[in-house]
Parts: structure tokens; C-alpha cells; sequence
């Protein structure tokens, strides 16, 4: 049976357009072989991401970004389509992140599955999506309070140096560098003090070292001395030195009293008048022999002498 070349020219047209098919989705990175699923999630911004982009589970390369296109509905979210060449299952709950793949940029898609017990996401389903801070996000976040804080700081050190600028007229400059030169001086004089002292006592060590003995031994007797008291029978010694104290108080307090002869001789008016009386007595005596003196020669002398009224007390 002889085919028609009509019907062979059918069959190669037909096999060109199912080649022309397969190969323009191979290119577009679907695999008409192998069974796939298609995935849909949304994503504000996708700056990075283009098609063919990897999509990955836990790290594994799973499918493809087949498509990005606006979402119709006034929104400007794009919808992103995902290609899954697995037969991995995953909740519908699980989540599509946009993550950076580098420093440098470059976007892709990883599907961080959700075992919540939840239904299994089917062919076509929508995914909740989230993106993923990359380094640099991350670095600009830290980094932003910091540029802050720094700006806000030069510009109070520009305050600060202007204001040290109004106060430090050409006066007060000229008085500073005269303060540090006299600052330097000072220190200059310092370091040779310290240079003439340090002269000192290496020339007179031996002395010091000498010194430094003698008072090691004097420390050293010392402590002989200290244990000789603690042996010694101190104790005794303070309560007989209380025993004699409280002895003399307690004369010191008879007398205050008026008790005994000493007493009596501060407190007694009456021993104090006769005294008196006794010392002016004696007084006048000594004023009668200074004035009458031959009334007492009879008495001095061995012979006996009859007295005589002596005229003048007449």
C-alpha cells in the first residue's frame, strides 16, 4: 500500500508543529515529558527576578519562574508564576519567599513548605508569599540609626568648634599656647628634678641600704620589746595603778568633805581665822622689836639685865 504524498506532507507538518511546540517550551524551561505543576503567588516588588529563575525547597532545586506579569486588578502586584517539577507534597498553607541570591543582586524563589495538617496545595493554587531581608536590607537597617547618630554628632561638633572659635579670640589663643610652653617648661623641670633625684639615691644606696637595716633592727627590737610587755605582768600593774587612783580619789574627796586635818584646815573658817589673827600677832611683834628693840636685849642676853621703860613710849 503506497502512501500518498499528500498524507506524508501532512504527517511532517504535523510532526514540525508538535518539534516547534516542544522545543519552544523547552526553551521556556517546560519539560512537555515530565509531569509538572504550576504555582501562583504575588509579590509587590520582584526588582531581580526574572523568568527561568530557580525555585527551590529546602535548598533543592525544584522547578522554574516561567512567568512574571501584572495582576489585572488596579493593584500593580505582580503574579508570578511557578513551575514545580516534583512530586514533593506541601500544605496550602505553605509560603513563596523571594530571597537575594547574592551581594551583588539576583532574586529567587523558595517554597518554605507547611506540614500543618492542612490540604495538600493542588495544581494552579495560589501561595501566600514574603520576602526575605537580604545582607545588605539587613546591613541598612543597622546602618541607618548609626548614619544618624553620626550626623547628628558632626553637626554638634560643628556647633562646638564654632562656639570654641567666638570664645577663643586672638587673646585667649595667644594666653593658651603661653599655658602649654609654660605647661612644657614645668615638665621639662620635672624630668630633671626626677633625673637629680634619681642621682641621689644611686650615689648614697649604700647609705639607704644602711638605713634600711638599722631600721629593720630597730622594727626588730621593737617587736622584742612588745613581747616583753605581753609577758610581763601588766594586768597587775594597771589594777594596782586603779587600786592607788581610787585610793587618792577617795582622799582627794575626804578632803573636799572637811574630814581629817587637812580638811578641816581648807573647810573650817574658825583654824583660818586664828591663823590670820596668829600671823598678824607676829606681825606686830616683829614691828615692837624692830621699834623697841632694848626691851628684848635683857632677853637675848646671858646676864640678866633689869628692865628699863624706855622713854620714847612715854
Amino acid at each position: 500500500m503506497q502512501i500518498s504524498r499528500e498524507v506524508k506532507t501532512g504527517v511532517l507538518v504535523i510532526l514540525g508543529i508538535i518539534l516547534f511546540i516542544f522545543g519552544f517550551n523547552f526553551l521556556k524551561g517546560q519539560n512537555l515529558l515530565e509531569s509538572s505543576k504550576t504555582y501562583y503567588t504575588e509579590f509587590k516588588n520582584v526588582e531581580g527576578l526574572v523568568s527561568s529563575t530557580p525555585v527551590t525547597i529546602s535548598g533543592l532545586n525544584v522547578g522554574k519562574v516561567t512567568d512574571i506579569s501584572f495582576k489585572n486588578d488596579g493593584s500593580g502586584k505582580l503574579v508570578v508564576t511557578l513551575m514545580i517539577d516534583t512530586d514533593f507534597k506541601f500544605s496550602e498553607n505553605s509560603v513563596a519567599q523571594l530571597y537575594d541570591t547574592g551581594l551583588i543582586g539576583g532574586k529567587a524563589v523558595a517554597i518554605v513548605p507547611a506540614f500543618d495538617g492542612a490540604a495538600v496545595a493542588k495544581d494552579g493554587a495560589y501561595l501566600k508569599s514574603n520576602i526575605k531581608e537580604g545582607i545588605l536590607d539587613l546591613v541598612g537597617e543597622k546602618l541607618t540609626p548609626i548614619q544618624e547618630s553620626a550626623e547628628k554628632m558632626i553637626v554638634s561638633a560643628d556647633i562646638l568648634l564654632n562656639n570654641l572659635n567666638d570664645v577663643f579670640d586672638d587673646e585667649a589663643k595667644a594666653n593658651l599656647k603661653k599655658s602649654i610652653a609654660e605647661l612644657s617648661s614645668t615638665i621639662g623641670s620635672f624630668k630633671k628634678t626626677s633625673q637629680s633625684l634619681n642621682h641621689v639615691i644611686v650615689s648614697n644606696q649604700e647609705h639607704l641600704d644602711s638605713i634600711l637595716v638599722n631600721a629593720d633592727k630597730i622594727t626588730g627590737n621593737l617587736a622584742v620589746v612588745t613581747n616583753k610587755l605581753s609577758e610581763s605582768n601588766l594586768d597587775h600593774i594597771l589594777k594596782n595603778l586603779e587600786s592607788t587612783l581610787k585610793n587618792f580619789d577617795n582622799i582627794i574627796g575626804a578632803i573636799q568633805n572637811g574630814e581629817g586635818s587637812m580638811g578641816k584646815l581648807i573647810k573650817e573658817d574658825a583654824l583660818y581665822n586664828n591663823l590670820e589673827a596668829a600671823s598678824s600677832e607676829l606681825e606686830e611683834l616683829i614691828r615692837d622689836i624692830k621699834l623697841h628693840p632694848n626691851r628684848y636685849t635683857r632677853i637675848l642676853s646671858k646676864k640678866e639685865i633689869p628692865y628699863e621703860e624706855n622713854p620714847e613710849s612715854n
